[in-house]
């Protein structure tokens, strides 16, 4: 089979199906009956699933947050794992983020790398092995998120009712293979209201904002301030502020109160260090105002437990792993009012070996002495796959046939639906020299590669789900 032709005969209509999904803004939304999380991703899954019977393959809707689109019969099946929902865009984007546009030799859209652009091509390798006429030898499922970027309710209420895949892969990472994944958990310091400030005090933290999701670096914060005297000290030791630190700023002041604002840079929460997380830059200023008790608790607590390191060995869950890596922390969000408090949204990745239960029972009796409590705890093991595993080497030489690149798989402190499956691995999209825009502005992705993406998925699929190279008892 020519992989390579035979993709490139379905160029114009791939292209034209991944730009109809790329338009559909699939950002998490206001919850409703018919739509789980929201009308955009509810969208983009009836678009997907549309296709799909477009092209006379089965489909299923689960509940309106997942589905998936299928082929062949039998015992086993092999499944695909991609998702349609995206994070928000963020500002700073040079053209429209759901209006995607060609520049140069790269398409340009929220979404096109994570995971519409990977999704559409896994997609269009089982139609073309399907409009050949090839018989499939297991049930090739292509299972389709909507909350992969949030709180993965879609993978659960999908699971609830149907069967889980014996084996396959998610194109959501990076190529040639992610065959382990961290630990990843979600939660949050919450504030306990201490007593008020028995005099006025001199500056008042009215509100601090700063952030939209856990698994993303803040790009932005904005404070309100009240400053009782001296305003125009405060406003002198910000801009000195911003001149040391060399961060991007702004203030201006209305209706009496002071707003200060700073820029970060986006990033991946799996590597919150090639971001810059803006909330914490605003912090690490705060701190040093003459605050009221609430708002001065709040900034120690920061500048103790998350300024400064991404490593967690100021929160005591540091770790490391000889192919993991070490443990990540993201402080994604970042709220406080004066009426409520404070929360840090905290997105923690940990590698294999690490007893986090005990490490978590610490931290919250730990933490409870300064005030806080954790809430909203969440979690997910680490996730791993044997590199000898059938699966491993099979799309590892599928991949290297389309490649010249001798890389060896690898692990990552991202979570890609690969967890879910017992024996899932994340292939692909991106490549050695990829670019990784993902959860960033101007997010893109080339058509040369989309295009090679789809050669190399088109010939993992024939070769485990039509030629069998997997026999059954390798799926398991």
């Amino acid at each position: 089979m020519d992989y390579k032709a035979l993709v490139e005969s379905y160029k114009e209509n791939l292209m034209e199906d991944l730009f109809g999904l790329l338009e559909i803004e699939s950002v998490k939304g206001e919850p409703s009956k018919d739509a789980p999380v929201g009308t955009g991703p509810k969208r983009a899954l009836d678009y997907m699933l549309e296709i799909g019977r477009r092209d006379g393959f089965s489909t299923l809707d689960v509940k309106n947050i997942a589905g998936h689109i299928e082929a062949g019969e039998g015992e086993r099946i092999f499944g695909i794992l991609g998702h349609v929902d995206v994070v928000p865009p963020g500002k700073g984007w040079n053209t429209d983020p759901f209006t995607p546009e060609i520049i140069g030799d790269e398409i340009v859209a929220r979404g096109v790398q994570d995971d519409k652009g990977p999704t559409i091509a896994a997609y269009y390798a089982m139609k073309i092995l399907k409009d050949q006429g090839a018989p499939f030898k297991y049930r090739t499922r292509l299972i389709i998120g909507t909350d992969e970027e949030s709180d993965w309710q879609c993978t659960a209420a999908y699971f609830k009712t149907e069967e889980m895949p014996d084996a396959g892969f998610a194109p959501d990472a990076a190529f040639p293979l992610i065959h382990g994944e961290k630990g990843i958990s979600t939660f949050n310091f919450v504030q306990k209201q201490t007593s008020l400030d028995e005099d006025e005090p001199r500056i008042e933290l009215k509100a601090l904002i700063s952030g939209e999701r856990y698994n993303m670096v803040p790009e932005d914060a904005v404070a309100k301030l009240k400053v009782q005297q001296n305003m125009s000290e405060v406003i002198q030791s910000y801009e000195d502020f911003l001149r040391e630190t060399e961060a991007v700023g702004a203030y201006e002041v209305d209706n009496g109160f002071l707003k200060l604002s700073i820029q970060g840079r986006s990033a991946h929460g799996s590597t919150p260090e090639a971001g810059v997380n803006a909330g914490l830059i605003l912090l690490q200023f705060l701190d040093r105002l003459e605050l009221d008790n609430n708002a001065r608790a709040f900034a120690e607590f920061a500048m103790a437990r998350l300024v400064g390191k991404t490593d967690g060995s100021q929160l005591d869950m540091d770790h490391s792993h000889t192919e993991m890596g070490k443990t990540s922390v993201n402080v994604g969000m970042i709220n406080y009012t004066e009426v409520d408090g404070g929360i840090f949204g905290i997105n923690l990745r940990y590698p294999e070996g690490m007893d986090f239960n005990a490490r978590m029972d610490a931290l919250k009796n730990d933490v409870s002495k300064k005030g806080f409590t954790i809430e909203d705890l969440d979690y997910q093991p680490p996730h791993y796959v044997d590199k000898e595993d059938p699966l491993v080497k099979i799309l590892t030489d599928a991949y290297r046939n389309h490649v010249d690149d001798q890389t060896e798989p690898f692990t990552i402190g991202g979570g890609t639906y690969a967890r879910t499956l017992e024996k899932g691995v994340a292939f692909g999209a991106m490549f050695k020299e990829t670019a990784d825009t993902m959860h960033q502005k101007n997010e893109r992705m080339k058509v040369e590669e989309l295009l090679k993406a789809t050669e190399i998925y088109l010939e993992a699929l024939h070769r485990i789900c039509i030629k069998g190279e997997m026999d059954e008892n390798q799926l398991l």
